[in-house]
């Protein structure tokens, strides 16, 4: 059947289509994933990936935390207790020994600085971004990189006034 379009075809880009649609249409069949259309020639995002990284990492730090402070809390169900102890893996402690929750809050605020210092650096990224950003306008356009500034704040990052 591919073969009557192929003959058919006029031109290259034609005989793309065709060539294209049937492997959509094989893929379908089989049950492959087909990437995004435009997304092997386009950039894939603005935000860079160590900062995808860091940001995973620290959403697993989270949760982590969440399951430990659970732990020492007494609960004590298998999934909360195998997470323990893959957490303390490898550093010769015993979910038994007399002195765990001291452990355990070690760890948590190990765990809690290492959240702090990847957000300082996403933070000290974000920053150094915003003023790079703003000389680059304010080179090429002063009176614009002035009305930005003037704009007030989204998300209430400013300065809290009134009561609360």
């Amino acid at each position: 059947m591919l073969v009557t379009y192929l003959e058919a075809s006029r031109d290259l880009c034609e005989t793309d289509s065709i060539l294209f649609g049937a492997a959509v249409a094989v893929c379908r069949f089989i049950g492959a994933k087909i990437p995004m259309a435009g997304h092997a020639t386009t950039q894939s995002s603005a935000i860079p990936a160590w900062k995808k990284r860091i940001e995973d990492r620290i959403a697993k730090a989270r949760a982590l935390i969440g399951r430990l402070t659970s732990f020492r809390s007494g609960n004590n169900r298998p999934r909360i207790v195998r997470t323990v102890r893959m957490a303390f893996a490898g550093t010769n402690i015993s979910l038994s020994q007399p002195d765990i929750t001291q452990k355990l809050t070690e760890r948590i605020e190990d765990l809690k600085q290492k959240i702090a210092a990847w957000g300082k650096r996403i933070r000290r990224f974000t920053e150094r971004s915003r003023r790079f950003n703003q000389n680059r306008v304010f080179q090429s356009d002063q009176k614009r990189l002035y009305k930005s500034l003037e704009r007030p704040k989204v998300c209430g990052s400013g300065p809290r006034t009134g009561s609360g």
